[in-house]
């Protein structure tokens, strides 16, 4: 069998702000899991997104520094029409996120935006110029 695609997971060294960030973003986060060292989530496509303290990492990786300079990869959410590409960018920067590059038109035809999320991982917001 060949392995199966399942779950993403990202090192945080604040639970509470990088939920709260992403529960802006709509992802289905339950209430409380700020007070948890793991918390996991299973996306509508079934892959599962989980985010971990650097403690509890540490915890079976002594070792484990947590990656610096600019992230390597991101996490891209598609948006219903340009607007909203630019309404989200707008709110999570007004609610204190660093947004990276403010929306533009992309060459590749979608309206497009960067923000980091509280760990400086990228989150990307997107949506076609013209209908698909």
């Amino acid at each position: 069998m060949t392995p199966q695609f399942d779950l993403i997971g990202m090192a945080v060294t604040d639970m509470g702000r990088t939920l709260d960030f992403y529960r802006r973003l709509g992802l289905p986060v339950p209430p409380g899991a700020e007070r948890e060292p793991h918390v996991e989530i299973t996306l509508d496509n079934g892959v599962r997104l989980a985010w971990d303290t650097v403690e509890i990492i540490r915890s079976f990786d002594p070792d484990y520094a947590p990656a610096t300079g600019s992230p390597r990869a991101s996490l891209a959410f598609r948006c219903a029409d340009p607007a909203e590409v630019d309404r989200w960018y707008g709110e999570l920067t007004a609610a204190g996120h660093h947004g990276h590059r403010p929306p533009w038109d992309a060459f590749w035809g979608q309206r497009y935006a960067v923000l980091h999320d509280p760990d400086g991982n990228g989150v990307d917001l997107f949506a076609p110029l013209k209908s698909d």
